[in-house]
């Protein structure tokens, strides 16, 4: 059954065209409604010929389906699995509502953004399943509040939030000074982060399927606030610089309690009117990956380089436009000279999105797209009995001797 498909409510005409599927010799014509079939290859981000393209069929047996809904059952099938939509879907009167089920904070003023993926719709309720999971486990273990969530407001000055973050995590500022390369300075952040009880997932991919990328332009990151299992995650097929920001970002969305997720692109001029909740948030992320009195020190040096603004990157092990957007806030640069930096930057970084690859170990990759922290919570309620190993695979995703492999590793 395709996930997210209630089978009880399933249509009854699709278990009659499954089971008429299977006898021999016979190829089923069914009939939608053409603006499902239109809605399936528009929420996937398919064209007309797109499409086509990926059913290797002709353009026009496209436009005959989204106009007459008419189509063999088979191809329907292909439909559903080219375009990640619940086969069940197809059936329905009118599109269904799949909303983000958290606050969306990719928005410029008014104005909106694409419909939501599959893979970003898929990705979140999968780390709601295991917040949800991690929250009753942690109050059956006694498990008390976290003072800093909701600890802050809007009429808080973002320094002192960034500050209260740093104290939180116990790193001082201009820690990633002292740390050598991105990766480290990442690594340290994480292992802080869930040191203070929060739950972190990176992963470029949904789930473990690297044919499902997650794209960078269509969200960063998102947060799921919550007093007793917070989480972040941050899309992993970002550049490493860029995470720094986007954890920094999330959690000042933690210390004001509020779920969102973001795109992270307010850092461009023509960005300025935004939501103040990413005002905000932005503010306090600034600070604490870029402290501003820190800038002003550095930049004096910096400045005589050929390159300032990937010297200022180097240094605070953050992106470069964070590092110029910094360096206009704080009144280093004029605005021409960051629009320049800017419009180059944003061409040669989706040129060098586009030849990034993915990859790397396993298991080390679960290490991240699982959490160990999340993952040790996993392994000791499935190795007590407080939780059946086929709700150990379905939270991790792992499952039989992967799963177990992942144990131990885990010292389990």
């Amino acid at each position: 059954m395709e996930a997210g498909v209630d089978k009880e409510r399933q249509p009854p005409q699709m278990n009659t065209l499954r089971r008429m599927k299977g006898i021999p010799g016979v190829e089923m014509d069914v009939t939608f409604q053409p603006q499902l079939l239109r809605w399936a290859r528009e929420r996937a981000g398919l064209t007309d010929e797109g499409l086509a393209g990926e059913l290797r069929v002709p353009l026009a047996r496209v436009h005959a389906w989204e106009q007459t809904g008419k189509m063999r059952f088979s191809q329907a099938e292909k439909l559903a699995a080219v375009t990640r939509t619940p086969f069940g879907y197809l059936f329905l009167s009118e599109p269904p509502d799949d909303r983000l089920p958290i606050t969306d904070f990719r928005t410029v003023g008014d104005a909106s953004v694409r419909h939501p993926s599959p893979d970003l719709l898929e990705t979140i309720q999968t780390m709601q399943l295991r917040q949800a999971w991690m929250r009753d486990f942690l109050i059956e273990d006694g498990e008390t509040l976290l003072p800093f969530v909701r600890s802050a407001t809007l009429q808080d000055q973002p320094r002192a939030v960034a500050a209260a973050m740093r104290k939180t995590l116990g790193v001082e500022r201009g820690w990633a000074a002292d740390v050598h390369t991105w990766s480290d300075a990442l690594l340290l952040l994480r292992e802080k982060i869930e040191a203070a009880r929060i739950l972190i997932v990176i992963n470029g991919v949904v789930g473990n399927n690297n044919h499902r990328k997650l794209d960078p332009e269509e969200f960063r990151g998102f947060v799921l606030s919550d007093a007793i299992a917070p989480l972040i995650f941050v899309n992993g097929a970002d550049a490493k610089a860029a995470q720094m920001f986007t954890f920094a970002h999330e959690l000042a969305h933690l210390w004001l309690g509020v779920d969102g997720v973001s795109d992270l692109d307010p850092l461009q001029p023509q960005h300025a009117q935004r939501q103040p909740v990413e005002q905000f948030c932005n503010g306090v992320a600034a600070e604490f990956v870029v402290p501003e009195h820190e800038l002003k020190e550095y930049w004096a040096g910096a400045r005589k380089q050929n390159e300032p603004f990937q010297d200022l990157a180097r240094h605070f092990k953050v992106s470069p436009i964070v590092a110029a957007r910094r360096a206009l806030d704080a009144g280093l640069i004029s605005r021409k000279a960051f629009s320049d930096f800017y419009s180059t930057y944003v061409k040669d970084e989706r040129h060098t999105r586009s030849a990034r690859k993915g990859g790397g170990s396993f298991w080390l990759n679960q290490n991240v797209r699982i959490g160990k922290r999340f993952g040790v919570a996993v392994v000791r309620a499935a190795k007590e009995g407080r939780l059946l190993y086929q709700q150990a695979y379905q939270l991790t995703g792992l499952r039989g001797n992967t799963f177990d492999q992942f144990a131990k590793n885990l010292g389990y």
